[in-house]
């Protein structure tokens, strides 16, 4: 995590301080569970409810001699609860906190990540219906291919993005687990209710299974759907940049007063808000990988996973906290320009309606072969030489006699492409 990439509400889940108090309360809950069983004296966990503190500096202190940073909490706790703190991590190892905690942070980071949606949503949603009928020029292969409209293009996404919400909340069910299961995850030491209780103090789930650790594949399908999430994001964001480019200029980034595009050239307006969240989107998708090397550990467990999630967790969260805000911002003030968007679509002399013409051909008796072949012939003239292609059309004495003039001018309507705009929204929007 760097500040310029990070928002604070995220970046706190990920803090020392956050940490160390949720290792305090599955501590500290575990000590009132294990009190109804008999365990351990009220008057223990009261005490550690109480007088539990810990100093994040005087963690550090220890575990630079501990070489353990679990052992160094407790071992600071300890300092403020007094006797009673030898209560403390009874039957428990050190797994048991380290991975219902980032249970825990992974649920709260995946809350921040819903909201982030649903405001890109909302934008989405305000643009599309705004745009509902703004016709443009579809593009194949970056090539102009059929009419639709910017608000077809922003509903797409839309209906993306709602896809992403879902794995979202699926992945977040699947990644808030709780296992206070003892070594090896056999509750030799510790009674099963222990977890229970922990669990739903926590907002966790029990983990069916837990060998001393969380199965790592409950984490390689959540970095996985971060991944995926943030691929949605760059494909948003560089349908923007080229809608941006200076030969297309059908939308582009707010541009705010006193902005400056470029160190050596002041006419410049770059899309550099996209291009940032393309980047972003590079890095949270990286993250998948590891987290999918994380899954095969040795026998019951082995701590190879724990370096990789300490640094993916933040930084794939964060970021994509970032990325998600960032592309809502964008679309909500993103410049629109209409009257552009209908001189591309103009630009290619009416050759978008090429395929209508071809059907309406094979519809009036001629075969498809000869029709594509009778099309394509006025459509290069109008690639090569310029030509007017409804023009050409009529020109030609083969098209004639398939097509009256007033059938072949019908032929080229804009409505006739956007007709079902509205069956489309309502599958979208309801």
């Amino acid at each position: 995590m760097i500040p310029r990439y990070t928002r604070p509400d995220i970046a706190a889940i990920w803090s020392d301080d956050t940490r160390y108090r949720i290792w305090f309360e599955i501590e500290a809950h575990a000590c009132d569970a294990l009190v109804k069983l008999g365990v351990i004296p009220a008057s223990a966990a009261k005490a550690i409810w109480k007088k539990g503190k810990f100093d994040i500096k005087r963690i550090d202190e220890i575990e630079r001699v501990t070489k353990h940073d679990v052992i160094a909490f407790l071992t600071n706790v300890a300092e403020h609860v007094g006797p009673e703190a030898r209560f403390l991590h009874q039957g428990m190892t050190s797994s048991d906190v380290l991975d219902s905690c980032l249970s825990v942070q992974l649920a709260r980071a995946s809350d921040i990540l819903l909201s982030d949606i649903d405001a890109l949503l909302a934008a989405l949603k305000r643009r599309a219906l705004e745009h509902k009928h703004t016709p443009c020029v579809g593009r194949s292969h970056g090539i102009h291919a059929e009419p639709v409209t910017f608000g077809l293009k922003l509903a797409g996404y839309y209906a993306e993005f709602a896809r992403c919400k879902a794995r979202l909340i699926s992945a977040r069910k699947e990644i808030a687990t709780c296992a206070i299961s003892g070594a090896v995850g056999t509750f030799a030491n510790i009674d099963p209710s222990v977890e229970k209780y922990v669990a739903q103090k926590m907002g966790l789930e029990i983990e069916p299974v837990s060998t001393q650790v969380i199965p790592r594949d409950r984490h390689a399908m959540y970095f996985a759907t971060l991944g995926v999430i943030t691929s949605s994001c760059e494909r948003l964001a560089t349908e923007i940049r080229h809608l941006q480019r200076t030969e297309v200029l059908e939308a582009e980034e707010y541009f705010s007063p006193g902005q400056k595009g470029s160190s050596a050239m002041p006419h410049k307006r770059n899309p550099v808000l996209s291009e940032n969240v393309t980047g972003l989107a590079r890095l949270v998708r990286a993250h998948a990988l590891p987290a999918m090397e994380n899954v095969a550990l040795w026998h019951e467990r082995d701590i190879s996973h724990s370096s990789v999630e300490r640094m993916i967790a933040p930084d794939a969260t964060v970021t994509l906290d970032f990325a998600l805000h960032r592309l809502a911002g964008i679309i909500d003030k993103l410049v629109v320009y209409p009257a552009n968007m209908q001189k591309n679509l103009d630009k290619l002399g009416g050759l978008v309606f090429s395929q209508r013409v071809l059907l309406a051909l094979t519809q009036a008796g001629m075969s498809r072969e000869d029709a594509y072949k009778l099309v394509q012939k006025s459509a290069m003239k109008v690639w090569e030489e310029g030509k007017d292609f409804q023009r050409e059309l009529a020109a030609d004495k083969s098209v004639g006699k398939y097509l009256k003039p007033a059938e072949l001018k019908k032929l080229f309507d804009m409505r006739y492409h956007t007709k079902h705009v509205d069956t489309i929204f309502k599958r979208v929007f309801g």
